[in-house]
């Protein structure tokens, strides 16, 4: 990883951490995020993943617009740092430990690596 991939890896997870501090306070059901980047091809390849409990919390999350929400202070926030979201749609996704139980044994890594290609 190149000198300034590092810092920017480092700016993205100060980033993300302060949303997951609001997030908990504010959106009911919210777990944790992370996020996935192949620096050869950032900024298109960076995927932020936002967990929550359960499908129903989730589900209860998106009726209240909290998915928006989250979208819109993930890409202010980014936005602060020099990382352009062109496309919040397709670069911030939603998933659940739920379903990660269900389908990959907790394995996260290998949900990753499966359903996001990372």
């Amino acid at each position: 990883m190149k000198k300034t991939d590092k810092k920017r890896e480092k700016a993205i997870v100060e980033t993300l951490t302060e949303v997951c501090e609001s997030a908990l306070k504010d959106v009911d059901g919210f777990s944790w995020v992370t996020h996935l980047v192949n620096y050869n091809a950032f900024p298109q390849s960076l995927t932020i993943i936002c967990v929550f409990e359960t499908q129903l919390r989730l589900a209860q999350a998106r009726a209240l617009n909290k998915d928006a929400y989250l979208r819109d202070i993930i890409c202010h926030r980014m936005d602060d740092i020099g990382v352009k979201i062109k496309d919040a749609n397709r670069s911030i996704l939603f998933d659940t430990e739920e379903d990660c139980v269900m389908e990959n044994r907790g394995q996260w890594q290998q949900r990753f690596s499966v359903k996001y290609g990372h």
